[in-house]
């Protein structure tokens, strides 16, 4: 029977058909953003696509964090020189905290700097895109009302693929080749006392604690906000951003806010203190 025709002789026969209700999209999740808040993560904590990684201290870990969140020291994640692992080895680290080739990451810390660095280190090996960070870390987390636990989840078996990716991480000759070249923006998140040490030519100095709308609990400001940072700090629509501090731990926070922002950007891992051990590389001083 057609389905009009099915219909026609149900409501001749005075029967209604009732329909499921469309979902009021207003009141559905909408999907994980870069940035989530506690409301978002104790929703969907429970989900088994969600997982929680901290790094920072150890010790703030042991102390009290999220129900099921597992620790990474970002020091797991270097070598020498402060240089990544291999992607394999990265791969095992993080899957072993949980991460997966299908789950949704969040990541949270009481620094910043590390919560970056261990972005890109998932950005690195292909899973940037799977990542977001908890919006005012584990005090935003207490203050809405939701638990920590004390207990240590045992090691997950999960899978992480590693696929390396060529455009998060540059050295020191792509930086010198394209040293004040139009279409790329170098960053230089340091102080300004670092800064006075020597710079890397055409760098523009932005600090990492511009990123917040409150530096000390770790509040992001919002997407426009960061874009006007950025345009600030001489960002052109359609340029590649740069980023580098004296590692890369601030510069790996600039990376995650850049990308964030909706803006191409890599990072210059080694950052300064490799700049300055290239025989001949240029550097700024001050007089």
């Amino acid at each position: 029977m057609k389905p009009l025709l099915a219909t026609l002789l149900l409501l001749g026969s005075g029967l209604v058909l009732q329909h499921s209700p469309t979902p009021d999209a207003a009141t559905q999740d909408p999907p994980p953003e870069m940035v989530v808040s506690p409301d978002w993560l104790s929703r969907h904590l429970n989900d088994g696509q969600v997982r929680v990684i901290t790094t920072g201290d150890r010790a703030h870990y042991d102390r009290g964090h999220i129900p099921g969140a597992r620790f990474v020291a970002h020091e797991e994640t270097i070598g020498g020189d402060h240089r990544l692992l291999d992607p394999g080895a990265l791969g095992a680290i993080l899957a072993r905290a949980g991460a997966s080739d299908d789950a949704r990451i969040v990541l949270y810390g009481e620094s910043p700097m590390t919560t970056g660095w261990l972005f890109m280190v998932l950005a690195s090996i292909g899973h940037g895109d799977h990542v977001s960070m908890l919006d005012g870390n584990l005090d935003a987390w207490r203050a809405a009302g939701h638990s920590v636990a004390t207990d240590i989840p045992p090691s997950a078996t999960a899978r992480l693929t590693p696929r390396p990716v060529s455009d998060v991480i540059v050295t020191a000759p792509w930086v010198r080749e394209r040293l004040e070249k139009p279409g790329v923006c170098l960053l230089d998140v340091r102080t300004d006392r670092e800064r006075a040490t020597g710079y890397l030519p055409g760098s523009t100095l932005v600090s990492w604690r511009d990123l917040f709308a409150d530096p000390d609990r770790a509040k992001f400001k919002s997407r426009d906000d960061i874009r006007a940072l950025l345009t600030k700090a001489g960002v052109k629509p359609g340029d590649q951003v740069v980023t580098y501090c004296a590692i890369g731990m601030r510069a790996s926070l600039m990376y995650f806010a850049v990308r964030y922002a909706g803006i191409p950007a890599r990072v210059y891992v080694g950052s300064f203190e490799d700049w300055q051990r290239q025989p001949g590389y240029p550097v700024v001083r001050r007089d």
